[in-house]
C-alpha cells in the first residue's frame, strides 16, 4: 500500500469483528484512523448515505476524496482490497 494512502475504520465498542480488523491492521503495521459510531447515530447516517448500510465495521482505503470501502464481513475482503490498492 503506498504511503500516501490512508485507512479509516468505522467501528463501535464491543464489536468483535471491529477489533479483529484493527488487530489485523496493527499486525501488518498499517496505520489507521477510527471513527466510533457508538452512541453516534449521525455517523451511522453517514454510512447509510455513502454505502446504503448502517452496520460496522466499514473500512475505507484510499487517498484524497477517492476511497474504496470494505463493507463485507471477513478479513479476506479486507486483504483483497488492500492488495489491489
Amino acid at each position: 500500500m503506498p504511503n500516501n494512502q490512508s485507512i479509516v475504520v468505522w467501528s463501535k465498542q464491543g464489536c468483535s469483528y471491529c477489533n479483529e480488523v484493527k488487530t489485523y491492521l496493527e499486525e501488518k503495521g498499517l496505520p489507521y484512523q477510527t471513527i466510533d459510531v457508538t452512541e453516534n447515530d449521525d455517523r451511522r447516517d453517514i454510512l447509510e448515505a455513502k454505502y446504503g448500510i448502517r452496520h460496522v465495521p466499514v473500512v475505507e482505503i484510499g487517498q484524497g476524496n477517492a476511497y474504496e470501502a470494505v463493507t463485507e464481513v471477513g478479513i479476506e475482503h479486507l486483504e483483497k482490497t488492500l492488495a489491489s490498492n
